[in-house]
């Protein structure tokens, strides 16, 4: 980590050595990462990943940390956060949107709205970045990123800029080739479509409305945390089998619903995991249907 430490001292970047990861994700869970680092641009980000693998440190980019569950035990590996000088978002024509990796997805949808711009409602309320979203092909509401994203920007496992359009990015079902190909996403240009402000404002409170009343946006949690199994729908499944309020240790399966594992108060990664087992197993059990955790474990 010593060269990486000391580019942080050549660029002046905020880093910080053996943090707790519970205090950067929305779960609220994790041990310490071995540094923690805030680049200004992406040319820093390019050298981090040089010297990384010069090193041979594992180095790992975050947004939100929204859909994210870190090892009780911490992580051996530098973290970059992508935070506030990558939130930029503007207009590139009359319906092209161009996004930093770090901004918030709820901004990206106010922005949207105000420029009268429609097809990102669905993402509205969605607790992480742009870049997260991209990543995952976040959805909601019948509506995914795959519908609007055509062009991601990055840097790859060699600290070279490069970009990847429409079909090369494999959107599908909560995936992306990001997942596959070690890169990072720091930029994405959003196609949407004219529409009247008043109908788009609409939808949008709709859908922040029916997040407040039916997810348990009140404890720490990773968002929706099994991918929807085909034909079927993770939150009922768990609540048939009489799950909900399912506890171990201060990790439980929300009352609220069934398709949500919350931070009740002191969860580690281990009770999560537990957790979420023991409800695969369950379902599998009862249902027949197998259960894909959607949120991402990092050891």
């Amino acid at each position: 980590m010593k060269q990486l430490i000391e580019l942080c001292k050549k660029f002046n970047c905020k880093y910080l050595e053996n943090e707790k990861m519970s205090l950067h994700t929305t779960f609220k869970i994790g041990g310490n990462a071995r540094l923690v680092v805030y680049p200004q641009n992406e040319e820093q980000i390019s050298e981090f990943v040089k010297c990384a693998k010069s090193e041979k440190v594992r180095l790992i980019a975050i947004g939100n940390g929204s859909n994210l569950l870190v090892d009780d035990g911490g992580i051996d590996a530098c973290v970059l956060i992508l935070g506030e000088p990558f939130s930029d978002i503007r207009l590139i024509d009359d319906e092209t949107i161009y996004a930093k990796a770090g901004a918030k997805l709820i901004s990206l949808c106010r922005f949207a709205y105000e420029h009268s711009l429609s097809g990102l409602e669905f993402a509205y309320g969605i607790p992480g970045s742009a870049g997260g979203a991209a990543f995952m092909n976040a959805g909601a509401y019948g509506g995914e990123m795959k519908d609007v994203l055509y062009k991601c920007e990055h840097i790859d496992n060699n600290g070279n800029v490069g970009s990847l359009e429409k079909d090369e990015l494999k959107l599908s079902y909560r995936h992306s080739v990001y997942y596959d190909n070690d890169c990072i996403i720091t930029g994405l240009y959003l196609k949407l479509k004219k529409g009247e402000r008043a109908e788009i404002k609409a939808k949008m409170d709709d859908f922040i409305r029916r997040r407040r009343d039916k997810q348990p946006l009140e404890y720490p949690s990773a968002g929706s945390t099994f991918k929807r199994p085909e034909g079927y729908f993770a939150g009922a499944l768990i609540e048939e089998c009489g799950l909900k309020g399912k506890s171990v240790g201060g990790a439980q399966v929300s009352v609220k619903h069934a398709g949500f594992v919350i931070n009740k108060g002191g969860a580690s990664c281990q009770d999560v995991l537990d957790l979420c087992k023991y409800c695969s197993d369950t379902v599998f059990k009862e249902k027949g249907v197998k259960l894909e955790m959607e949120i991402r474990v990092t050891k």
